[in-house]
């Protein structure tokens, strides 16, 4: 299969990278140069600097892994094109006016999408939604996430202030690029009703966008959840605790294990993931998913409209905290 990367940050140097270690090696690379890492690694690919000249080399799946603000510039040629699209998160901006084209050229082309959250993938997240699937903790009460992670430690080769995840033009904050709980809470716990958020700029990091975000949700089941997220925390941590009727979970993305309590015989068990299981096996197995997605031997984990659903959310997180009041999703 033929496969075109846009974008050459760090998750576009990734996911080459693990397209190469699953044998795939016809890939074009599309850029605009603007990227801060070295080059040397490029080397053996075409390499192209015009859309319509990459677009021409007929790809099979396209990757967008580009700014956010920027995803729809390559992802609508592409899919009329007819490539079977991986979108980085979050897909755009809720309010962009062609969003509504991307879906309906998607639906058009018969094209296959996978939005690129990557926990969906977890090992442990996956144990843990299938036990609350199966009702042995009853009925999940409420959760708490925490995420919080020094902005300027991520990608210590170049200045923070200028990465995406800084700057507004480019659809950053810390609620869009620290999206992936809003979509995992989805994904374990169904949908969500109602938003309530507190979002700022509190640290003395140069930013024009927010570093913090306070958010409750309402869940349809009446579950409730609280999501922390910051660009500030020194050391990071990122981690879940569950409430359930019958039991009590908690999970840590460092060592991606969790532990269970069950309350009927008061006892803990553990949920472990693969024997040396590192961060990149996530992009690993989400690249693997896409390659047979894109073969057409499965249905998308998180199709375009799933991300969207989720993108959703983001806005109501955005719109909560502009309006400081309780947002109906």
């Amino acid at each position: 299969m033929k496969f075109l990367i846009a974008g050459f940050g760090s998750i576009g140097r990734r996911h080459l990278r693990n397209l190469l270690a699953l044998g795939q090696t016809d890939i074009v690379l599309y850029r605009t140069h603007h990227s801060t890492l070295p080059d040397h690694e490029l080397a053996p690919f075409t390499v192209e600097t015009d859309l319509e000249a990459a677009l021409a080399h007929q790809p099979d799946g396209v990757i967008i892994s580009n700014p956010s603000a920027l995803h729809l510039d390559v992802a609508i040629p592409a899919v009329h094109g007819g490539g079977h699209l991986l979108i980085e998160k979050p897909v755009t901006d809720i309010r962009d006016a062609r969003l509504a084209e991307l879906e309906q050229v998607v639906d058009e082309m018969k094209v296959r999408t996978l939005v690129g959250f990557q926990f969906r993938f977890h090992p442990v997240l996956n144990q843990i939604r299938k036990l609350l699937a199966s009702n042995s903790l009853g009925r999940v009460y409420s959760f708490q996430v925490h995420w919080g992670e020094y902005l300027p430690g991520w990608h210590p080769w170049e200045d923070y202030r200028q990465s995406y995840a800084a700057r507004r033009d480019l659809g950053g904050g810390v609620v869009n690029t620290l999206c992936h709980p809003l979509d995992y809470a989805r994904w374990l716990f169904g949908e969500v009703s109602s938003v309530s958020a507190v979002t700022g700029q509190v640290s003395e990091l140069e930013l024009d966008v927010e570093d913090v975000a306070e958010i409750t949700l309402k869940f349809e089941s009446g579950c409730l959840g609280a999501i922390h997220l910051d660009y500030f925390q020194r050391p990071g941590s990122h981690w879940m605790t569950i409430t359930c009727e019958q039991g009590f979970i908690e999970w840590h993305n460092d060592t991606g294990i969790a532990r269970v309590y069950h309350t009927q015989d008061e006892s803990w068990s553990t949920l472990f993931p693969p024997e040396g299981f590192e961060r990149n096996d996530l992009f690993l197995e989400e690249m693997r998913h896409f390659l047979a997605l894109v073969s057409g031997e499965t249905q998308s984990v998180c199709d375009i409209s799933e991300g969207i659903r989720t993108l959703v959310l983001t806005e109501a997180v955005h719109e909560s905290g502009r309006k400081g009041s309780v947002i109906e999703v």
